[in-house]
């Protein structure tokens, strides 16, 4: 491991980390997504597996962000806020030593940091998310309010409705679908809203895509904080 230089190969490097960590593995999240991926302006784009990580850092297409607290008398990490963030390369990342605080596997030659966050060096975008057309998205779009009543409604006594019916060619779509009562929802049946005597508390519309790191809500570690706060 010592002596590996960049470039490597992808395919190289996923064959590495499958003969080198299947055996040796001392923790059960190598295949869990609790790595963040930022993009080289250090906003967050995604998550990658602990597997994934350790590829993108012997292929020399990331680097992984050392993360540095200041210590206690006892060598105790102090968690209350990073001191500095530096991104470091596969062999200087094979030279830091593995904390208490860290998660580490082990190599046949050596334990090896597990990486919370890595930097993309080569990529400033920011990838966009946009929801699919379900009955959760649409809950979340309508806040859970019966677009007719104007009540909040429970997810168990919610319903989707068509605002034009699908028997009289309306589509499974954003701009055609709400969340609804289901009293609302069975007596609308097969009508128009105006036919039925309702009237809709606004026109239904497709959510605004979002950078994607706003939907990361649940950080697998702490480091985490520091990158999806901004």
């Amino acid at each position: 491991m010592e002596r590996l230089l960049f470039p490597v190969s992808i395919k190289r490097a996923r064959a590495f980390v499958s003969l080198s960590f299947s055996e040796k593995i001392e923790m059960k999240n190598i295949d869990k997504a609790i790595v963040l991926t930022l993009n080289r302006t250090w906003r967050a784009i995604g998550q990658r597996t602990v597997r994934q990580a350790f590829c993108d850092l012997l292929s020399g297409t990331a680097l992984a962000m050392d993360i540095r607290y200041e210590l206690d008398e006892n060598g105790v990490v102090q968690a209350t806020g990073p001191i500095d963030c530096v991104p470091v390369n596969w062999e200087e990342w094979l030279g830091l030593p593995v904390r208490s605080c860290d998660l580490a596997i082990q190599t046949p030659r050596r334990k090896v940091r597990v990486p919370t966050v890595i930097v993309v060096a080569n990529y400033a975008g920011m990838p966009l998310w946009r929801p699919g057309v379900t009955r959760r998205s649409i809950y979340e779009r309508d806040g859970g309010i019966c677009q007719y009543t104007g009540r909040r409604v429970a997810w168990s006594d919610g319903n989707l409705d068509h605002v034009v019916p699908r028997s009289r060619g309306g589509a499974n779509s954003f701009e055609n679908l709400v969340w609804s009562d289901r009293g609302v929802n069975t007596r609308k049946a097969d009508r128009l809203p105006e036919e039925a005597g309702l009237r809709l508390l606004r026109e239904p519309r497709a959510p605004v895509a979002q950078p994607i790191f706003r939907r990361i809500r649940n950080p697998k570690h702490a480091d985490w904080r520091w990158f999806l706060k901004y």
